[in-house]
């Protein structure tokens, strides 16, 4: 049985609940989340010291620099995942080993500066194409060989919504915790 304590840690916002059906108000609410992430979490990452950028949000977890790395690591194959759903029929997409890509030099030790930037570029490049969907678009998909599953367009939005939440509360509890 799992350990509720480190459960909530590792989702401090629960997991991703799918909702039963994507109506537009839905969508929207999602996009916003997601054109609105980049400055959310520059807000709560700029005025860290290196020794709290450095910290782990929960015992063996990633350090915040890590997790911010890691959202532009995982946000940019979300956009590249979405263009090639709209360009390609239902293609399989590559899979990347976050916790590999996590461990990378760059993501241990570089300044977050470089990921905000590039973060808030891509998330107004994600809204504004999100924004521009037909509903055959959002019916597009792409299948995820981790899983081999199918994943169309409009789930992909609601889950990156949330993966930015969750990473991003990640951050925020443990500022939280430490009084930060």
């Amino acid at each position: 049985m799992e350990n509720p304590e480190l459960e909530k840690s590792r989702y401090p916002i629960g997991k991703f609940i799918a909702p039963d059906t994507y109506s537009n108000e839905y969508l929207l609410e999602k996009i916003d989340e997601i054109a609105t992430f980049p400055e959310r979490l520059k807000s709560e990452v700029l005025n860290l010291t290196t020794e709290q950028l450095d910290t782990p949000y929960r015992k063996d977890g990633w350090t915040i620099r890590q997790v911010i790395h890691h959202c532009a690591d995982s946000h940019m194959n979300c956009y590249i995942r979405i263009k090639w759903a709209l360009t390609e029929e239902n293609p399989i997409i590559k899979y990347y080993h976050e916790d590999r890509w996590s461990e990378l030099h760059d993501n241990l030790t570089m300044p977050i500066q470089s990921s905000l930037l590039l973060l808030e570029s891509l998330h107004f490049r994600l809204a504004y194409l999100m924004k521009s969907l037909s509903s055959d678009d959002l019916k597009k998909s792409f299948i995820h060989p981790e899983h081999s599953k199918e994943f169309q367009i409009k789930e992909i939005i609601g889950t990156y919504a949330w993966h930015g939440n969750h990473h991003l509360a990640h951050i925020t509890e443990l500022k939280r915790r430490k009084g930060w």
